[in-house]
């Protein structure tokens, strides 16, 4: 039996691995730059192994990341979303309203003058498709590690990807049309719906079928929810490392061949990053929005759904074109990038209302 003793050792050993966990995902984003490299052909039936687009293995590990989050969601609060309307408003607004579009001007800004001299005129317009897609489509899964990180409020940040994801279903497809100047754009929405599904649905269901039987136990409360979660916590962190080391290991070869063009590519990402988060973060500030609602709330909009980006960039100008290109180097920015925004929100969480 698990005593409160064993508990705080288990916290205690997460917290030490916390703080050090920018070393560890450097030293995760190098393995898997280097295995990418030695063994490609291992991750190249990794890569292969998928349905829709979707990655099997890196949902696995996606999945074994958020279970835990989706055990610590408390339903009953769900009801009192509607007397906090703050942080979902400032979702919808940011993710919808500003995000693809500051995009796209970054991307035309940088690729069609910044970078003019450096980059031809057609593989220019392929990166900025690239990034549209990538500024149209919001995170749907990792932003529950970030909302962890920050001790978000789970039944909110639920409540936040839950309504991103419905929008998305209606909006992705006319906002890229129009931002790409194209009107018969196939989404794939197999890849919408299964990544949803896995993501979403059915760690949320698991959730709530641990929670309940933890609950029911013999004395079932909160305290053992609470173990529980201290208990899968490494679990997290251990998914987290694992999926960086997949994604950079799938484009190993392309970031040792082609650093320069990564780098241009990655400048518009990353101040798309930081403007959007302080955008979302400095309105929640204004606004009074309490820490545990306005970190998740501005980090769901930096964050983005890079399958479904992925996915669309492959459909519409195909596996080696630049547009596929710019929406992997998006993967490989928002790891660092959203742990640096985590590290942000976490010293400055004493200028925000608690609750």
């Amino acid at each position: 039996m698990t005593t409160v003793a064993d508990t705080q050792r288990t916290v205690s050993a997460l917290g030490l691995f916390e703080r050090w966990l920018s070393l560890w995902v450097a030293l995760a984003i190098v393995a898997g730059v280097v295995l990418g490299n030695l063994v490609p052909g291992l991750f190249g039936v990794l890569a292969g192994l998928e349905y829709a687009s979707v990655n099997l293995p890196v949902a696995v590990l996606i999945w074994a990341m958020i279970y835990p989050m989706m055990v610590a969601v408390d339903f009953a609060s769900l009801r009192d979303i509607g007397q906090r309307p703050k942080g979902l408003f400032l979702t919808i607004v940011v993710n919808w309203l500003v995000k693809p579009f500051t995009m796209a001007a970054l991307a035309v800004l940088f690729f069609e003058t910044v970078f003019a001299d450096l980059i031809a005129p057609v593989d220019a317009q392929q990166y900025i498709a690239g990034l549209i897609l990538l500024g149209a489509a919001p995170c749907t899964a990792m932003v529950f590690v970030w909302s962890q990180m920050t001790r978000g409020d789970p039944a909110y940040t639920l409540v936040q990807v839950s309504v991103n994801d419905i929008i998305m279903v209606f909006a992705f497809a006319p906002i890229v049309a129009l931002l790409l100047g194209v009107t018969d754009i196939a989404v794939p929405w197999e890849t919408l719906l299964l990544s949803t599904l896995l993501y979403v649905v059915i760690p949320l269901l698991a959730g709530a079928l641990t929670r309940r039987h933890l609950l029911r136990g013999a004395h079932g409360n909160a305290d053992d929810v609470t173990r529980f979660t201290a208990r899968l916590k490494p679990l997290s962190i251990i998914g987290l490392l694992l999926t960086v080391v997949l994604l950079f290991g799938f484009q190993g070869q392309v970031i040792v061949t082609q650093p320069l063009l990564i780098l241009l590519i990655a400048v518009p990402i990353i101040i798309q990053s930081y403007g959007i988060f302080f955008i979302t973060y400095a309105a929640a500030w204004a606004w009074r929005v309490p820490f545990p609602i306005a970190a998740p709330c501005a980090l769901i909009g930096t964050s983005n759904f890079f399958e479904l980006a992925v996915a669309v960039a492959i459909g519409l100008f195909g596996l080696g074109s630049g547009a596929a290109l710019a929406t992997v180097v998006g993967v490989l920015v928002e790891v660092p990038v959203m742990l640096s925004l985590v590290a942000i929100a976490n010293r400055t969480q004493e200028r925000f209302p608690s609750a």
